[in-house]
C-alpha cells in the first residue's frame, strides 16, 4: 500500500479582514482551496465562536489584564442577536484531487464594534487542522470611521446592552418618556504619541498618522465623505503640523494624514 499525505493551498493565509462595515448591513468575501494530493479530501469548516468548549476557555484571566499584554483572543465581539458575526458556505463537503473550492465569509455586524474576530479552521477527515484563518471586521454606525494613535480600551466586549443613568432613573421612577428621547453618545478619542528625539544638526520632527475613512454602503448614496480639523491655529502655536485641514475621501478609500510635532522655542523638556 502507499501513504499519502492530504495537502492543500489556501488563496489568504493566516488573516481575512473583512474591514468596516455599516452595523445592521453585511459584506462578503471569497477564498479557494485546492487539493493538492492525490486523494479526494473529505473538509468540515470550523469556527471557535461555535465550539462546545468555548464556554471553558472563557474561564481566564483576559489578556489586557496581563502585564504586556496583547491581544491575543480569537473570538472577539459578538452580535446581541445571537447569530454568528461570521458565517461560512459551504461548511463541510469533498474536494477531488487536483480541484478547487470556493468558500464565501460572510461579515453581518448588528452594532457598532472595533472588535468582531472568530477563528476558522478547515479540517480534513475530521482530525487534521490544515488551515488556519484569523477572521477580523469592524462595524460602525456613520459612513466615515478614524483610526490610529494608541488603543484607549479593551477588545473584549460586554453583550449587556445597558441603558444610560439618567434613563435607568427615568424608568424606575415611573416617568414617562417621549418617544423621540435619544441617549447622548460620549465623544470616541483618539491618543497620538508624538516623541521628539532632540539631535545635533536640524529638528527632525516626530511623526504620527491618523486614518480617515468612507465605507461603502447601499443606505449612504453620496459618492465622497468631507472632514476637517477643529482649533488647528492652537495646536500650531505648541508645534504640532497636520498635513490637511479638511479633504474628501472616497467611499471604500482611507485616507492617510500625518502629524507631526517640533518642540517650540519655548519648550520646556522638563
Amino acid at each position: 500500500g502507499h501513504g499519502v499525505m492530504p495537502s492543500i493551498v489556501c488563496s489568504v493565509g493566516d488573516v481575512l479582514d473583512m474591514g468596516y462595515v455599516i452595523a445592521r448591513e453585511n459584506t462578503t468575501a471569497t477564498f479557494k482551496i485546492q487539493n493538492t494530493s492525490t486523494l479526494a479530501l473529505r473538509y468540515s469548516i470550523q469556527l471557535d465562536s461555535l465550539s462546545p468548549t468555548r464556554d471553558k476557555d472563557q474561564q481566564r484571566i483576559p489578556s489586557f489584564i496581563m502585564s504586556s499584554a496583547q491581544r491575543t483572543e480569537f473570538v472577539g465581539t459578538q452580535n446581541y442577536n445571537g447569530l454568528s458575526v461570521f458565517s461560512i458556505s459551504p461548511t463541510e463537503g469533498e474536494v477531488v484531487a487536483g480541484k478547487s473550492q470556493d468558500f464565501t465569509v460572510t461579515f453581518s455586524p448588528d452594532h457598532e464594534s472595533l472588535y468582531y474576530s472568530d477563528r476558522l479552521k478547515v479540517v480534513l477527515f475530521g482530525k487534521k487542522t490544515a488551515h488556519v484563518i484569523h477572521l477580523k471586521g469592524a462595524a460602525r454606525d456613520h459612513p466615515m470611521f478614524v483610526e490610529g494613535g494608541v488603543p484607549l480600551d479593551v477588545p473584549v466586549e460586554s453583550l449587556a446592552v445597558t441603558l444610560p443613568v439618567s434613563l435607568q432613573e427615568a424608568l424606575k421612577g415611573g416617568n414617562m418618556l417621549p418617544l423621540d428621547y435619544q441617549t447622548v453618545k460620549p465623544v470616541k478619542s483618539i491618543l497620538l504619541i508624538l516623541e521628539y528625539i532632540e539631535g545635533e544638526g536640524s529638528p527632525v520632527p516626530a511623526t504620527a498618522e491618523l486614518r480617515v475613512g468612507a465605507i461603502q454602503s447601499a443606505r449612504f448614496a453620496s459618492k465622497n465623505v468631507e472632514f476637517s480639523f477643529d482649533g488647528l491655529s492652537l495646536l500650531q502655536q505648541k508645534g504640532f503640523t497636520v498635513e490637511s485641514a479638511k479633504g474628501r475621501v472616497e467611499r471604500g478609500r482611507v485616507k492617510r494624514i500625518g502629524v507631526s510635532w517640533v518642540p517650540p522655542a519655548d519648550f520646556s523638556v522638563s
